[in-house]
């Protein structure tokens, strides 16, 4: 059956109760979304009485997908230290597939160096994980990075500007606080290889340890090293919302000027390093 089938066809689920399913509230709720024309199958508008079929259609609840698949699982693992993100390893070493369920099998979203902490994703769910991967979209990572000395502000500066990666490839202006004494906050909205190390080794500060605490509008505290649970519903679903409508990579001029207002008063503005002189001034895989 093509996907142009008639909207009314008798084969799959009522488009209501697939919405229902997905978290988007009551049936009669998702009747309402769907004759507010703020969902769609296949990219067009749907109307009430719409069937859809797993595997054959595809649905979006303004503009972000919805798994319609059975047997879809959303994981979110605190990758500890000395794990790769990898299905299988060649050395033997362990891997964060063997953190979570083995049934049904998933997927990691995007990597973290195998000396990396913090947040991943896992899942099953392709368009899901594509949605969140594509650079694109530019979904933000926070990451928390202690380095083996205390940045100066110069440092700090070049960071949020960018930086120079090598081949010609320069870091997007990141957001980058101070939080401690040789500790910073990282927010970036790349994912290139070994990126925040890369850029904080540039300036000079290279890092003893990193883990990334946030993932679009997902973070959480209180999951342990090595634990793992399933994302909620509205999770998931704020996460898609996060791709379709990052906050910082497709953001208006208007809102980037304001997020900038907002940086500086909270970091306050980039004063001239004393020891940012010519004399004095050192010289596809996340985290």
């Amino acid at each position: 059956m093509s996907p142009s089938a008639s909207p009314t066809d008798a084969e799959g689920e009522r488009l209501q109760k697939v919405l229902a399913r997905a978290g988007y509230g009551s049936r009669r709720a998702c009747d309402d979304l769907i004759a507010g024309g703020r969902v769609t199958v296949n990219g067009r508008v749907a109307e009430l009485g719409r069937r859809v079929l797993a595997g054959r259609d595809t649905v979006a609840v303004d503009g972000v997908p919805v798994g319609i698949l059975p047997d879809l699982v959303y994981y979110l693992l605190n990758k500890p230290d000395g794990v790769v993100t990898t299905a299988q390893d060649p050395e033997g070493r362990p891997t964060v597939l063997e953190l979570v369920p083995q049934e049904p099998r998933v997927f990691p979203v995007g990597r973290l160096d195998y000396a990396t902490e913090g947040l991943l994703l896992l899942t099953n769910d392709g368009e899901w994980a594509n949605l969140l991967a594509h650079p694109s979209h530019g979904v933000e990572k926070e990451y928390l990075a202690e380095l083996v000395a205390d940045p100066s502000p110069g440092a700090l500066r070049k960071l949020r500007v960018g930086v120079d990666l090598g081949a010609g490839l320069i870091s997007a202006p990141a957001r980058v606080s101070r939080v401690g004494p040789a500790l910073i906050r990282v927010v970036i909205h790349e994912g290139r290889y070994r990126q925040v190390r890369r850029m904080c080794e540039e300036v000079g500060f290279p890092v003893r340890r990193l883990a990334r605490t946030r993932i679009g509008t997902l973070r959480d505290t209180r999951l342990a090293p090595g634990a793992w649970r399933p994302l909620t519903t509205d999770e998931v679903r704020a996460l898609g919302e996060a791709a379709v409508r990052p906050a910082g990579a497709n953001a208006s001029r208007a809102e980037r000027r304001a997020a900038a207002r907002r940086s500086e008063e909270l970091l306050g503005p980039d004063d001239p390093d004393p020891d940012d002189s010519p004399s004095s001034s050192p010289e596809r895989r996340d985290g």
